[in-house]
């Protein structure tokens, strides 16, 4: 199969404790990326095993390793590879060999073709236990709920990214499993086509349920972000003005029941329950009012516009 691109690749993978697998995955990538120019990116994530003796014993000059410090997770061993890649189409996958690199060819003619910014694989035939596979379904199902974008595979690690939108990348937290919806929130177009997944090849999993409750988080600071980010008066603002609207009515009730039946209110509960309504409205309501000048203060003190323009025509002609 002919390269269907000249430019060059750089094919993003981190490890930890995949002393077993990095020998294998990077023939794999060699002879699925015949022809193609392109730089492999290894970034141990500071593996406790032989993976970096491994990698450094390869003496492959496509391949590049990036040592870590200490142990700072998948995200940002994501982040360290694409800040490094020169690569004008960008490839991420797991280094356990349960993606497939000869599924790259196929995906890359879906980027190359200029209509997508990211192209990302629906795992088929999944070989993961259900441990890992129900927590990665209610995810699923828990963004095309609350976004506009249909995703249906979060989880799979093997995407093709242009580099412009993959520089764009904030990972940190788990995000990694995000990836994709915060490449739509930077404006992507995203096209899913279905890949390859086989069983890990050595080497046990990293994946715990306690993670979960992580992903979970991170959901939820992602979609704060991508509904309120430019505008948090209308989250905490108008939310504060409910609370304070419900803790006058409590209050005007009480009054009457004071004033106008003479009765005590001094020991009843909902006494305490109107006056913390009015408070913590008051305060939602000024934490509203300090995040707009937060925000706006992002974008002015760096020279950041809150758009991203794809590109401008003149007379039909792309500027």
């Amino acid at each position: 199969m002919q390269p269907v691109t000249t430019s060059l690749l750089s094919v993003v993978v981190p490890l930890y404790n995949e002393q077993d697998n990095a020998a294998l995955l990077t023939q794999k990538i060699h002879e699925s990326l015949v022809g193609y120019d392109y730089q492999i990116i290894y970034i141990d994530d500071f593996s406790t095993d032989n993976t970096k003796k491994v990698v450094k014993g390869l003496k492959d000059e496509k391949v590049h390793l990036i040592e870590l410090k200490k142990n700072y997770g998948q995200s940002l061993a994501l982040a360290a590879g694409l800040d490094y890649a020169e690569g004008e189409y960008i490839i991420t996958m797991d280094g356990d060999l349960q993606n497939d690199p000869s599924d790259i060819p196929q995906m890359l003619t879906y980027a190359v073709s200029g209509e997508y910014d990211v192209v990302t694989g629906i795992r088929q035939k999944r070989k993961d236990s259900l441990v890992k596979k129900i927590p990665s379904k209610i995810a699923n199902f828990l963004v095309r709920r609350v976004t506009k974008l249909d995703i249906k595979d979060n989880g799979c690690a093997l995407k093709v990214f242009t580099k412009d939108i993959a520089k764009d990348l904030n990972l940190y937290g788990e995000m990694h499993r995000f990836i994709t919806l915060l490449a739509f929130l930077e404006g992507g177009q995203i096209k899913q086509v279905p890949v390859k997944h086989h069983a890990r090849h050595a080497g046990v999993s990293k994946y715990g349920l306690e993670r979960v409750f992580k992903v979970v988080a991170d959901m939820m600071l992602l979609l704060f972000i991508r509904k309120y980010f430019q505008r948090p008066i209308h989250l905490f603002g108008i939310s504060g003005f409910l609370m304070i609207m419900a803790g006058v009515f409590i209050n005007i009730y009480l009054m009457i029941v004071k004033f106008g039946f003479g009765e005590d209110i001094g020991t009843r509960p909902l006494l305490t329950v109107g006056m913390m309504f009015i408070f913590a409205g008051i305060q939602l309501f000024t934490i509203g009012i300090v995040m707009e000048l937060l925000i706006r203060t992002y974008y002015e003190s760096q020279n950041k516009r809150p758009y991203r323009i794809k590109k401008v025509s003149v007379g039909g002609e792309v500027k």
